[in-house]
């Protein structure tokens, strides 16, 4: 208990001594580049407490969500048949390790060519980047799964679909978790990337156009929006995994 409180106090302790460190340092600055502290929190209250929520946060998560859910149900529903099928997954390698080696970002140019500067191009790179981590996790996670418990639960001659969700699934299920952990982060990153290249709203574009404008103030509360989201997200999954693998979580504890 005591490590645990003691753990949490150096989490909440190291953000508040950077950021009073950052308030005491930048509070005489007269730089374009590196405003004080006090007036990036000014323009953040402004713009992301008041005024563009509805304009540029909400279109940017709508489109995270859509490529980030896509992703999953793509990702994990490819795995499970590449992870049981050694025949296909040995067919298709060459095709996953060409693919997912191409960065998303090159991806764009052609994306807009034939999709256009709309949502669903964001979208689909979105999908692209977000995909690899979730389909290599989740057949790394299939694969993994004992022979053991398989050549147990076909003496009990369970069917195929109740393998697949009482067995194979939860077994993989902490691989998978660890793909969606990182396409989170990978998907913030290109969801920023494809707004600051075509688009007229989000939080990329409103980062990049505060830029061009040196309205450095709303350009580094924009910087700040999207690490809060960031940790934010993480958050949530880790939050989400922990209710879903807490029988993990007990076995391991077990063992140890």
């Amino acid at each position: 208990m005591r490590s645990r409180y003691s753990a949490l106090v150096l989490e909440l302790a190291v953000p508040v001594v950077a950021v009073a460190l950052w308030w005491q340092l930048s509070k005489n600055s007269t730089s374009v580049y590196f405003p004080p502290l006090s007036d990036i929190l000014v323009a953040f209250e402004h713009n992301w407490i008041f005024g563009r929520v509805g304009s540029d946060v909400v279109p940017s998560l709508a489109r995270l969500g859509a490529g980030f859910g896509i992703a999953v149900v793509l990702g994990i529903g490819a795995g499970l048949v590449l992870g049981l099928s050694s025949t296909i997954q040995r067919a298709t390698s060459p095709i996953v390790e060409f693919m997912r080696a191409i960065p998303a970002p090159a991806m764009i140019p052609f994306g807009i060519i034939v999709l256009g500067v709309g949502d669903l191009m964001k979208i689909a790179i979105i999908v692209l980047v977000c995909l690899w981590p979730i389909l290599l996790t989740t057949i790394d996670g299939v694969r993994a799964v004992e022979p053991l418990v398989l050549d147990t639960v076909t003496i009990y001659r369970t069917d195929a679909a109740d393998r697949l969700w009482r067995v194979i699934i939860p077994s993989a299920s902490p691989q998978i978790f660890a793909g969606l952990r990182t396409s989170i982060s990978l998907a913030l990153i290109v969801m920023v990337i494809s707004e600051m290249i075509a688009s007229t709203n989000g939080i990329g574009y409103f980062v990049l156009q505060s830029q061009r404008t040196f309205s450095l103030p709303d350009m580094w509360s924009g910087v700040i929006l999207l690490g809060i989201l960031g940790y934010a997200l993480n958050a949530l999954l880790y939050a989400i995994e922990l209710v879903v693998l807490r029988w993990h979580r007990g076995a391991h504890l077990a063992a140890h």
